[in-house]
């Protein structure tokens, strides 16, 4: 696949990351996709080091979606343990 339908899949693997677990968080648009982009690519590692698939094998692949998906989530619930406590003391 091309850098522009990674960059596509990314988008949209990052929104659906963050539907699945809405709440704040201290970035926005751009950190989303981004956290959509490496998610889909340690999606795709993990699922080849972990279950020994090719899960990245095409756009229209569900297996292509559920790997970036899943990939995004871990990303976003890394991102928002680390970056999570320091916007609560910015406040105090």
């Amino acid at each position: 696949m091309g850098i522009i339908a990674w960059i596509l899949i990314g988008l949209i693997a990052g929104a659906i990351a963050k539907a699945l677990l809405p709440g704040r968080d201290p970035g926005g648009i751009i950190i989303t996709m981004l956290i959509g982009v490496a998610g889909g690519l340690l999606g795709g590692w993990l699922g080849k080091v972990i279950f020994g698939v090719d899960s990245i094998d095409g756009f229209f692949d569900l297996s292509t979606w559920v790997a970036a998906i899943i990939g995004s989530v871990i990303l976003l619930l890394i991102y928002r343990a680390v970056t999570g406590n320091r916007s609560s003391h910015r406040h105090a």
